[in-house]
């Protein structure tokens, strides 16, 4: 889905920023770019549900900014940032996520993201953080922090490799260790490794108990919602 007009409005060099947004729920993609369309200096070029429709439009409508989603259904957000990054895309990410920001600003600031809102923040977080990258500038809430920084420690799950959550995330959309070998293109023995390392950090003890975490965890309940 894509907007075609390219409005020339206030904003950087006179010109609209023109902007990508990527969610795999509709409603909350709908409701992302409406609020982005009520603001004269930014412009919706489109909307995409998973990584290969934002690539596409991307190709397409060259965005100066992609507001992306942490969780993609079967996808990582993180891994579109990463393929941006790894193609030299001039494209800037913000993440925009239900995830606890303590826990996963961090991960997608090093993979390349420019910022990360949470979805629980107001209206007026989401356009702020959007202009700030529009100016080139990192955005992060007064409530992240990097994390060499002194202050309570960080939800577990911040302690989990790319590919470990990417493991956790998969089990959360309801996928088994063959179905998740499968997708990621590992053999099934690995998998059950990245799940033992997935129990180890989280404090988890059976393959139940991951499952329902990783459920409340897809919903986003919270990465310490186990102990609830």
């Amino acid at each position: 889905m894509s907007d075609s007009e390219d409005p020339k409005v206030p904003g950087k060099d006179g010109v609209a920023a023109r902007v990508l947004v990527v969610d795999d729920h509709t409603v909350v993609r709908d409701g992302v770019m409406r609020i982005i369309r009520e603001q004269p200096d930014l412009h919706v070029v489109g909307g995409a549900g998973t990584i290969a429709e934002a690539l596409d439009l991307i190709g397409v409508h060259d965005p100066d900014i992609a507001v992306v989603d942490l969780s993609l259904g079967e996808e990582s957000g993180i891994e579109l940032i990463k393929t941006l990054r790894e193609r030299e895309s001039r494209v800037a990410c913000l993440v925009l996520s239900m995830h606890d920001e303590s826990a996963f600003a961090d991960r997608c600031i090093r993979a390349g993201a420019r910022g990360y809102v949470m979805k629980q923040a107001a209206t007026k977080d989401l356009v702020d953080a959007i202009r700030a990258v529009r100016r080139g500038e990192t955005w992060l809430s007064n409530g992240a922090r990097p994390s060499q920084s002194p202050g309570p420690p960080l939800h577990p799950v911040s302690n989990l490799s790319d590919r470990e959550l990417e493991v956790l995330q998969l089990l959360g959309a309801g996928m088994g260790t063959r179905e998740i070998a499968e997708r990621l293109r590992v053999s099934v023995k690995t998998v059950e490794s990245h799940r033992a390392h997935i129990k180890d950090k989280l404090g988890i003890a059976t393959a139940p108990e991951l499952v329902v975490f990783a459920a409340r965890f897809a919903q986003g309940t919270g990465p310490d919602s186990h102990e609830s």
